[in-house]
């Protein structure tokens, strides 16, 4: 999956603190909406085994780091994450550190041999065992299990909600990967496609509606591709639409050459699903998406495009852009530019191509772009994609818009922040004195920079 929206590293779920806790568990997350999802599927099944949860690393008896491996940067940093928690052993002789994720499949080896503070290692597919490698590691000896599964979707395990505010909510809808883009380490760290049975994402669909949460997001590798018994991802929407008709539903990751009609259709006949559409595009020269094993073409992404807004006028759409493939000419460069202006995202999460090992790419490629060249095409593609995104958010100056707030404003305690219907980001000014979290209001927007709107609350609902 692209890491797609929330594109943060190193950001550290809250926690629910119980006071009475005999074992305390502290997760660490890192990476894409699914690798959090993953963690909340960990402390739940952490909880029923008697753990409960700190948000100091330093008062645990258990330590999981749940990692990505899809760039060189996350990796970087949970190798020094790791020292600090070594650190923290040193004081804490009982202490089990774990490695969860993308990183303990890919380097399951590397972390057994070079980074002693580590007890345990478990993929992506192991979870469920993770009673018995904690039980392993308490007995004397280290403890890893990383195969991959063609059937584990956990779709019979409860999700424990780390946050302490019923907003918003991820339901993993399907695992693993079939697209061998060959830039990608997923199919390799998540395995193969697997989809979860409809019935079950329905039915944590009502149980969160009821338990309060005004917003949830599906998530999978690539969306567009679920298909449970032939019921297609399509369908899937009219009936999590249908189940909780008073909460926001929203999506990702949606593949261009897999997103047809009828997924658009279906978001434009249910007014709870929202207008957002996360489509990675990744290069716009048909020779880099060809090299990038993408199965479309620069043509066939706008057409997606045009479809996306003939159905959805409002749509809000964001991308993925990678500079600095293999064999990126600069006329492959300015290909990328000018799909840009023609397409005129809303936001773009922009990345240098760092090789990974074990991906198609390194095998077949030479990782030949300079590393100041590709430095300066990332800065060339921040600066038109901000002053895009400008024009986009300036448009919606003196319009009104339905916001969910999330959480309070980093900058201003006074302030909310929140997101639009359709999911852009924007700043309540003002509004703490009368809402909260999970309060949706009707906002009037007067400002907007080329990350955030700004406004003002007409009303709440």
């Amino acid at each position: 999956m692209a890491l797609a929206h929330e594109r943060v590293f190193g950001q550290r779920a809250e926690a629910i603190i119980y006071p009475e806790a005999s074992y305390k568990a502290y997760i660490e997350t890192y990476g894409c909406q699914m690798n959090f999802a993953d963690s909340e599927l960990v402390a739940g099944i952490l909880q029923t085994t008697g753990y409960t949860f700190t948000p100091s690393p330093e008062e645990a008896d258990l330590i999981l780091i749940n990692t990505c491996a899809i760039r060189e940067h996350a990796e970087e940093k949970i190798w020094q994450r790791l020292k600090y928690f070594a650190s923290i052993k040193r004081q804490r002789s009982h202490l089990i550190v774990g490695v969860l994720g993308c990183m303990a499949e890919r380097l399951k080896k590397k972390l057994l041999e070079e980074e002693p503070v580590v007890d345990l290692i478990a993929g992506p597919d192991s979870y469920r065992h993770l009673p018995q490698l904690i039980r392993q590691v308490e007995s004397g000896t280290k403890a890893i299990h990383v195969l991959l599964s063609r059937e584990e979707t956990y779709a019979d395990m409860a999700p424990l909600r780390l946050s302490p505010h019923r907003v918003s909510a991820y339901i993993s809808i399907m695992r693993g990967c079939n697209n061998m883009c060959s830039f990608c380490i997923v199919p390799f760290t998540r395995g193969r496609e697997r989809s979860r049975p409809w019935e079950s994402i329905v039915q944590e669909v009502e149980g969160l509606a009821k338990a309060g949460y005004k917003e949830i997001t599906l998530l999978g590798q690539n969306v567009d591709s679920y298909n449970d018994r032939g019921l297609r991802f399509a369908q899937l929407l009219s009936k999590v639409a249908e189940a909780a008709p008073n909460v926001w539903i929203r999506f990702a990751t949606s593949h261009p050459k897999d997103m047809l009609d009828d997924v658009l259709e279906t978001i434009s006949l249910y007014p709870n699903l929202t207008p957002y559409i996360h489509l990675p595009v990744q290069a716009g020269s048909d020779a880099v998406l060809e090299r990038m094993n993408r199965g479309y073409s620069a043509e066939w992404y706008i057409q997606r495009i045009e479809a996306i807004r003939r159905y959805l006028p409002e749509a809000v759409i964001s991308t993925d852009i990678i500079v600095g493939f293999c064999g990126e000419t600069e006329a492959d460069f300015e290909e990328t530019l000018s799909l840009m202006r023609t397409v005129r995202f809303d936001s773009v999460y922009q990345f240098m191509y760092s090789e990974r090992p074990g991906t198609l790419a390194a095998r077949r490629y030479a990782d030949d772009v300079p590393p100041q060249v590709k430095q300066e095409r990332l800065e060339r593609v921040i600066a038109l994609a901000q002053a895009i995104s400008l024009e986009r958010n300036q448009a919606q100056l003196n319009s009104q818009q339905r916001v969910l707030v999330e959480k309070p404003s980093r900058r201003d305690p006074n302030d909310l922040a929140g997101r639009t219907f359709s999911g852009r980001a924007i700043v309540v000014r003002g509004a703490a004195a009368f809402a909260q979290p999970g309060d949706i209001l009707s906002v009037n927007v007067t400002g907007a920079s080329s990350a955030t709107l700004i406004g003002y609350a007409a009303s709440s609902n």
